[in-house]
């Protein structure tokens, strides 16, 4: 099961998802317990759906008859989906987001502030007065922080 397989693909499943007004969002091919799971992320602005995802599952099947998986899931990234990609740091500039490192740094590894750049010298975070930059190497996780208020609460449904 060769990583180069899925990445050989990968252009193929960005365009179809394209076709279908989707983004690609991320593409991993994963071992769980004795099988493989080929999973794909994709995402469309207000979010994806189910019917969406069986919709583009059905579509991707032709496209990665040549890996080996044993199983197939295409589904959302999630709200507070990963920042992979340059456009997803653009998008979430001056957000919230938590920076998680490989190795500590004063005596931490998780870092949370506004994301204040993005480029060949790593991420830029605006912490309370600094700003930290930590380079693309050292970061193993760069997510959104999600904050939920009394106010997004409001009319909800709570079991």
């Amino acid at each position: 099961m060769a990583r180069n397989t899925v990445k050989t693909i990968e252009n193929e499943l960005s365009k179809l998802a394209e076709s279908m007004s989707f983004e690609l969002v991320d593409v991993e091919l994963v071992k769980e317990g004795q099988s493989y799971y080929l999973r794909i992320y994709i995402d469309k602005p207000g979010g994806i759906t189910l019917n969406d995802c069986e919709t583009y599952h059905r579509r991707v099947i032709s496209v990665v008859e040549s890996v080996e998986y044993d199983f197939l899931e295409v589904c959302s990234p999630g709200i507070d989906r990963p920042l992979k990609k340059e456009k997803d740091f653009e998008r979430h500039m001056g957000d919230l987001v938590e920076v998680h490192l490989y190795k500590p740094q004063d005596g931490t590894k998780v870092f949370e502030g506004t994301l204040a750049g993005y480029g060949e010298d790593g991420i830029k975070l605006r912490t309370g007065t600094e700003e930290r930059v930590f380079s693309l190497k050292e970061v193993s996780l760069c997510k959104p922080v999600i904050v939920v208020t009394e106010e997004d609460l409001e009319g909800a449904e709570l079991e």
